[in-house]
């Protein structure tokens, strides 16, 4: 199965979010999909960690974006936040999360 993990890893965080912009907002579906692309900004938190890659380390629970009261903050504010386009960057977190986990599962870490 590792020759189709970076299919579903990149596919997840590239081609799934144009699917979500779509869903979210036809008549924006560029502005949408530029927010959530922008999310994967979340991922500079490895630049933290030593090495920045390690393909036997798990991102959920590891670097401090991607921490479990970092994902229960996202979790709360895509409730509280009303701006809709505020909203879809929480979304993109969340969905970059659950994304993360996807991969960390399929590497059996």
């Amino acid at each position: 199965m590792t020759y189709l993990q970076p299919i579903v890893h990149y596919g997840l965080h590239f081609a799934a979010p144009l699917l979500i912009a779509y869903l979210y907002d036809k008549s924006k579906v560029w502005k949408g999909y530029l927010i959530l692309l922008a999310t994967m900004l979340v991922d500079l938190d490895h630049l933290l960690a030593d090495p920045i890659f390690d393909p036997n380390r798990c991102s959920i629970g590891f670097h401090p974006l991607h921490s479990y009261y970092a994902i229960a903050f996202y979790l709360v504010m895509l409730v509280v936040v009303k701006n809709k386009w505020w909203r879809l960057v929480f979304i993109g977190l969340l969905f970059h999360m659950l994304t993360d986990q996807i991969d960390c599962w399929m590497s059996g870490l």
